[in-house]
């Protein structure tokens, strides 16, 4: 365990991993049969794979939230300072 808080956007980011991770097995999933001659999977197997593009924005948005409360903390620190 790691002994950091945790910090705003740290579990965006960690959903966003997960998704992803379901998005590029699913993509695995449906691309394998293409390569082993077999039938390809229904339709809705590749709308699983959009999962990725979703899990990349969400852990973007993680990161961009994460950056925006070190912005603040650091403009809350210069302002007490002055």
């Amino acid at each position: 365990m790691s002994s950091e808080t945790p910090r705003a956007g740290d579990l965006l980011v960690r959903t966003g991993a997960v998704v992803f991770l379901v998005g590029a097995v699913a993509t695995l999933a449906t691309v394998a049969p293409l390569f082993l001659g077999a039938d390809p999977l229904p339709p809705a197997a590749y709308f699983v794979c959009m999962l990725m593009g979703v899990g990349f924005l969400i852990s973007g948005a993680g990161v961009l939230r994460s950056i925006a409360e070190q912005r603040r903390e650091a403009r809350g620190a210069m302002e007490s300072a002055s």
